[in-house]
């Protein structure tokens, strides 16, 4: 039997035979055997995608979900192992895009239902750069359009504070998000391209602000990527002080990671997910 203690050592991962036998009692509820195969499942590293992509048999729904969550265990004690922050917190994210985006990315992993084959954040990110520059864009407003106005990414208003709409990765490959999600994959493009992008907390939605001949525009992701004379918007009769002194300002890189796993607690909260939203709660804390 693959699953006796003589012929498996405990802290080996298991092999392609063995995770075979082990898929196959998912759906076995005797207590010792649910436990055994829960701290197998826990050695495969929370994502066993590439396996499941050429494995022996399909699995049922129900197996799917049992699977996912025995995995989760692992991509928990992932994320919480390799989160990193520089000294000084938040604040040090200024500049530092290349950490900002592995934060994002370890987020983006553990999300992950450790089950469905996709790329990676980064992996997904420059293949998109790179049909950008082959379009080609080159501009940030160009960008904007290459991005939003073809409803490439549009708004997800159905899966409104879903703790999917905070998996990047998944944002990629779906094509929808909430305006902050939309914002972010601009900017995380518009880096790469060394484009400058900023994102602004407007009230009701985030939006993304360019420059283009010197001239402040406002992109709005939601919107198709329409874009706005900032002056204009400021001009406007109808627009509260509140909303002036917003769209004046901008989001810092680091004050973005606070919010979104902020809003991602909550999310978390909501899908009765209590320690994940807990982990996400310690991690975010690290921040301050």
């Amino acid at each position: 039997m693959p699953l006796t203690r003589s012929t498996v050592d405990a802290s080996d991962p298991p092999t392609s035979e063995e995770l075979d036998a082990l898929l196959r009692l998912l759906d076995d509820d005797t207590p010792e055997v649910r436990e055994r195969v829960a701290q197998r499942l826990a050695l495969c590293g929370g994502d066993l995608s590439d396996w499941l992509a050429s494995a022996p048999r399909q699995l049922s729904p129900k197996e799917k979900s049992v699977l996912s969550r025995s995995l989760g265990v692992a991509r928990r004690e992932t994320l919480e192992r390799e989160w990193s922050v520089p000294s000084g917190g938040a604040a040090a994210l200024t500049e530092d895009w290349e950490t900002l985006e592995s934060m994002l990315r370890l987020i983006s992993d553990f999300l992950h239902d450790g089950i469905t084959m996709r790329q990676s954040l980064s992996d997904a990110l420059d293949l998109l750069v790179e049909e950008a520059w082959e379009h080609p864009v080159v501009s940030a407003c160009e960008l904007g359009g290459f991005l939003f106005g073809k409803e490439r990414f549009v708004a997800d208003d159905d899966g409104e504070g879903e703790p999917s709409n905070y998996d990047l990765a998944w944002v990629l490959a779906e094509g929808r998000s909430r305006s902050l999600g939309l914002c972010m994959i601009f900017m995380l493009v518009g880096q790469r391209m060394e484009f400058d992008v900023e994102i602004v907390d407007y009230p009701g939605r985030f939006l993304c602000r360019v420059h283009e001949e010197g001239h402040p525009l406002i992109v709005d992701c939601v919107d198709g990527g329409q874009l706005h004379m900032q002056s204009a918007l400021l001009a406007d009769g109808e627009i509260t002080r509140e909303g002036r002194e917003r769209l004046r300002g901008r989001v810092a890189p680091g004050s973005l990671l606070c919010l979104w796993l902020d809003q991602l607690t909550e999310a978390l909260c909501r899908a009765d997910r209590d320690e994940d939203a807990e982990l996400i709660q310690r991690l975010r804390d690290t921040l301050d």
